[in-house]
């Protein structure tokens, strides 16, 4: 990837977010690809802790013990599946490999492999081409989009769930790991739509009752031909600005459509919401960028 132009970022400051060509190498996506078949592989999920992911909140918290796995996986690696893919006793019923919506929220921190890719100097050279005196990085994904079955996302923006004051220092990176198109899933976005605000947010709620997050505020109906899609290759990233309203498709191809991403933070100046569902911990603080 050539450097980061200065029409670059008014391009990203226009639209709210940016394509990325040639990211990564083929080599650098494969070889993280292989590292998640092999955790996938020997991961061990106990049945209480199968859990499946939805954009849905009702869907997220119909059990206590769910609810509880997704909101104390920010200084984890847990497991995320798709609807449909367990038995009535929690039993796989397709491949295991199949069967995953993503993993979890702190690959950055325990995978040495991910976080040399999140801790590498084209990130660096981003953040601070972007003029990021301390970013810090919030959570890290690894995202599927199974093929045939990988669920759709529903339009939203990042800051609902990452909430800042000021709002407007959270960046998404979002890494394509094989191609992204329109058949399999690829990104839609509102251009301009980070000029906003927020309507609504997700929040924690006051500690000992159930749910444990609600949602302030409503999402917004959203034209569906006021988005574009943003298909990419293997290796291309797409920067995604937290107030950007965008969405993805189900996969209805036979493809699936591997992505690694992450969120940064500008850290100076910035206050990190208390009642967001993501708190750093004793365990893992948000870890700078920089080092």
């Amino acid at each position: 990837m050539e450097v980061l132009t200065e029409q670059d970022v008014q391009k990203y400051h226009q639209d709210g977010y940016l394509v990325l060509d040639g990211f990564l190498s083929p080599e650098e996506c494969d070889a993280l690809r292989e590292r998640m078949s092999a955790i996938i592989e020997r991961m061990d999920v106990p049945a209480h802790c199968r859990t499946q992911f939805s954009t849905d909140h009702d869907e997220q918290l119909k059990t206590q013990g769910n609810a509880d796995y997704f909101i104390t996986s920010g200084d984890k690696i847990r497991f995320f599946f798709e609807k449909g893919v367990f038995d009535d006793e929690g039993e796989f019923i397709i491949p295991k490999e199949c069967s995953i919506n993503k993993i979890g929220h702190a690959l950055h921190a325990h995978e040495p492999m991910f976080k040399t890719i999140t801790h590498s100097s084209k990130v660096q050279n981003l953040a601070q081409k972007f003029g990021l005196i301390n970013p810090v990085i919030l959570q890290s994904m690894y995202i599927f989009k199974q093929p045939g079955i990988g669920g759709e996302v529903t339009p939203h923006q990042d800051a609902t769930f990452l909430y800042t004051e000021p709002l407007g220092r959270v960046m998404g990176i979002w890494i394509a790991l094989e191609d992204a198109s329109i058949d399999n899933g690829c990104l839609w976005f509102i251009p301009g739509s980070h000029n906003s605000g927020i309507s609504r947010r997700m929040v924690r709620t006051p500690k000992g009752t159930f749910p444990l997050t609600d949602f302030i505020g409503r999402e917004q109906n959203h034209d569906e031909k006021l988005f574009i899609p943003a298909p990419v290759k293997k290796g291309g990233a797409i920067l995604i600005h937290g107030e950007v309203i965008h969405r993805s498709a189900e996969n209805t191809s036979d493809r699936s459509r591997h992505v690694y991403a992450f969120h940064i933070m500008e850290s100076e100046n910035t206050s990190w919401s208390p009642e967001n569902w993501l708190q750093p911990t004793d365990e893992l603080p948000f870890p700078s960028l920089y080092t």
